[in-house]
Formats: structure tokens, C-alpha cells, sequence
């Protein structure tokens, strides 16, 4: 990460601070998080209200009150003291009563389903009329908030043709969630059919564009794929006796659940498998800290369930329950993708039978998991019904060989066989 991108502070200037207290809301080329102070005192200054700001910059001071920090605010954004200069926001800082508008109310309860964001809203019989905004003319600037800017821009709307509701017609965040969700909103690209011939183009966002470099970057490493077929009675059934299992308040574990711990031990057996290829040398990780790719509305993510191998099945069920529901609702932290030192990505949901999984630099091997169905095989010389499923493995050559692959992948088929030899 090079580069963030300030959506909005959640603090004002003046505003007492805690150690751990959410600041301000920064969109990374992986997740939109909120930044937590590393200390208590006073919001004295904002430095950088919104827009992109490299690493290393001085987006804000916390302090004593009443403490002068003119000379250290100039010297951050000159580049003083060796911080680079503070970036100019990408959009014109937020006015003083659009700041009061889109900023948690001070006073309101905090919901711990919104990470300490409250929205305050009056019924719509108490609120005054919206004012139209108006049609800004040739070269005029919609009047619009940074964070309203971000959305219309991500979603692909005219903000021109939206009328706002906030201060002197501004157009703020509430009315493009509004316009985006109208099914006849004249502003979405979804609402009017394309004519023909004519071409839709489509912005990457920042998940988009951080998985076209890191996919272009896989396929810049030699691969070789290896697949096999598993009986997969012995995984379903594993799965159903630990959901007979359950005590009230748990997380029923899934197939997927399973496979992740069976896959956590093989790694530890076959550790040429659990590694990663960095700056030419092989880094061979004494856990298994297993990526689970997930489909997200904004592109596919990768959190990390970490040390596998030592958790237990419901473990690993309530650790991935909370990831994939955070990373649905956005609300992943950048530690959540972090060190991952393998990744599964499973199909099988969509009755994909087989398929080739994309490597997931700088890790070294990716499984991709197929659906389980019942198919016909050979036992013994007798026809047999069984579940079955396809499990590839797609491996750097750097970094693996041929037959540590196979040897990974042959352990891996007998512990989804036979689940009690890995417990």
C-alpha cells in the first residue's frame, strides 16, 4: 500500500479523543476501515480532511488542549521533519454544516452493528422540505460531500442529475444510496438499457484494481496444476455429527469448515506447501494460516483464518462466520488479509464440478474445491453411488515441486476420507 484515500472524519476538531477510539473512515486498495487513535487527548487539528494522502503523511494532531501546534501542522504539510507534505484533498474540504450533517451525532448512542457510527434521522412528517438543487451550468461544480462524491463515483451516477437534500441543495451520501437503489432512478447506468452499439464502461474500484495487479502478477509465475477425486462421504458426515453436536449460540459448521482444519493439518505435514515466494527466497511458515476466497458485492476478498491448524472445527466455524459476514458488509480490517500463507477457494455452492484457481501471490499454492455430488465408481470390482468431489491444486514450480504436490494432495485425500486421522 502506497496511498489511502480519506472518506470522512468521525471526530471534529476539539473533539476529546481515547486511546482505540475510532477517527476517521480511510479507503485502502483492500478495504474502507476506520483508523482507531493511538493515544488520548484533544483533536486539535485536521490536517488532511478528505481525499488521497500517501503513507507516512500527517492527515491530523492529537494533543493537549489549548496546546499550539501551528508550527507542527506547517512543518507536516511543508514536508518538515521528514513527513511528506501533506497531499491536497482529491475534493473540497467539507463545509461546516455538511460536517455536522454527515458526522455522528455526539450525543447519540453508539451501535455496535455499525462499528461506532450512529445515523441519526427525523421522521419524514418532521423534516422540512428538501430543496431542489440546482442544475449547475457549464463548468459549475455540483455541489456534493466528499463521501457523496466517492459513492456517485464508484456506482457509476451522475451527480448533476441528483437533487440533494442537505444545505443549500448539497447533495449528500443518503441521496446517492437512494438514487443507486431506485429501480427507475434516471441517474443509474442499470435503470436505462444500453442502446445499440453502444458501449458501457464500467470504473474499477479499488478491490477491482488491487485484484487485476495481484492476478497479473500471479500469472507471471510458472505453474503446474494437480487434481484428484475424493470419496467425500466421511466429510459429510463428519460435518452433520458436529452440527448434532451443537450447543445453543454456536456457529453450525459447513463442509467448507471441515476442509479448512483437514487442509491446516496436511499443510503441517507438507510444509514446502505452506510458504511464500519472496524477493527470490522461500519463506516456510510453521503454521498454517489459511485464506478462504469470499464473492463480496465490491469483488473478491481473501481473509485469513489463522493457525488453523491448532483450532478445533467449530473454531475455525465461528472465526470464518465473522469474516465472511465483515467482509459482505465491508467492514473487513486490512489485519483481516493479512499473512495468509495458503487459500481454498471452493465453487462447489455454484455446482462447479472442477475448475483451475488463479495463485494468490506471494503464497505458493491454492486449492480450488468443487461440488459435491453423487456419482458412480468402481469398488472392488462392483458399482457403487458415492459422494464424490474435485479438489485442484494449482502450485508455484519456483517454489514446489511435482511430486510435493502430489504428496500433499495424496495426504490430503485420505484425511477428507478418512476426517479422524487428522484430529
Amino acid at each position: 500500500m502506497e496511498a489511502g484515500t480519506i472518506v470522512r472524519w468521525l471526530k471534529s476538531e476539539g473533539d476529546a479523543v481515547a486511546k482505540g477510539e475510532p477517527l476517521f473512515e480511510l479507503d485502502t486498495d483492500k478495504v474502507t476501515q476506520e483508523v482507531e487513535a493511538e493515544t488520548e487527548g484533544v483533536l486539535l487539528k485536521i490536517v488532511v480532511p478528505s481525499g488521497e494522502a500517501d503513507v507516512g503523511t500527517t492527515v491530523g494532531v492529537i494533543g493537549l488542549e489549548g496546546e499550539d501546534v501551528a508550527e507542527l501542522v506547517a512543518g507536516a504539510q511543508s514536508g518538515n521533519g521528514g513527513a511528506p507534505a501533506a497531499v491536497p484533498p482529491a475534493v473540497p474540504p467539507a463545509t461546516e454544516a455538511e460536517e455536522k450533517e454527515e458526522a455522528p451525532a455526539p450525543d447519540a448512542p453508539r451501535d455496535a452493528a455499525s462499528q461506532g457510527e450512529t445515523t441519526v434521522s427525523e421522521p419524514a412528517s418532521t423534516s422540512p422540505p428538501a430543496r431542489p438543487a440546482s442544475t449547475p451550468g457549464s463548468g459549475e461544480r455540483v455541489k456534493a460531500s466528499p463521501l457523496a462524491r466517492r459513492i456517485a463515483r464508484e456506482r457509476g451516477l451522475d451527480l448533476s442529475a441528483l437533487t440533494g437534500t442537505g444545505p443549500d441543495g448539497r447533495i449528500i451520501a443518503e441521496d446517492v444510496e437512494k438514487a443507486a437503489a431506485a429501480p427507475t432512478a434516471p441517474s443509474t447506468a442499470a435503470a436505462l438499457p444500453a442502446a445499440a452499439g453502444e458501449v458501457e464502461v464500467v470504473e474499477l474500484t479499488s478491490v477491482r484494481r488491487t485484484i487485476a495487479r495481484r492476478l497479473t502478477e500471479a500469472w507471471q509465475a510458472p505453474v503446474f496444476q494437480l487434481s484428484v477425486t475424493v470419496d467425500a462421504s466421511e466429510l459429510v458426515a463428519t460435518r452433520e455429527q458436529l452440527v448434532e453436536l451443537l450447543r445453543e449460540g454456536e456457529t453450525k459448521p459447513t463442509v467448507s469448515d471441515v476442509l479448512t482444519r483437514l487442509v491446516a493439518s496436511a499443510l503441517m505435514r507438507h510444509r514446502p506447501v505452506n510458504a511464500l515466494f519472496v524477493d527470490g527466497k522461500i519463506h516456510r511458515h510453521p503454521s498454517a494460516n489459511v485464506g478462504i476466497a469470499v464473492a463480496t458485492p465490491n469483488g473478491l476478498v481473501v481473509p485469513v483464518i489463522r493457525e488453523a491448524d491448532r483450532k478445533s472445527i467449530q473454531e475455525i466455524a465461528t472465526v470464518r462466520a465473522d469474516l465472511v459476514s465483515r467482509a459482505r458488509d465491508g467492514k473487513l480490517k486490512v489485519a483481516d488479509l493479512e499473512d495468509g500463507t495458503f487459500t481454498i477457494s471452493n465453487l462447489g455452492m455454484y455446482d462447479i464440478e472442477q475448475f483451475i484457481a488463479v495463485l494468490n501471490p506471494p503464497q505458493v499454492a491454492i486449492l480450488a474445491v468443487g461440488s459435491i455430488e453423487e456419482r458412480p465408481r468402481v469398488v472392488g470390482g462392483e458399482l457403487d453411488i458415492a459422494p464424490t468431489m474435485t479438489m485442484t491444486i494449482t502450485c508455484d514450480h519456483r517454489a514446489i515441486d511435482g511430486s510435493e504436490g502430489a504428496e500433499f494432495l495424496r495426504t490430503l485425500k485420505s484425511l477428507v476420507e478418512s476426517p479422524a486421522l487428522a484430529l
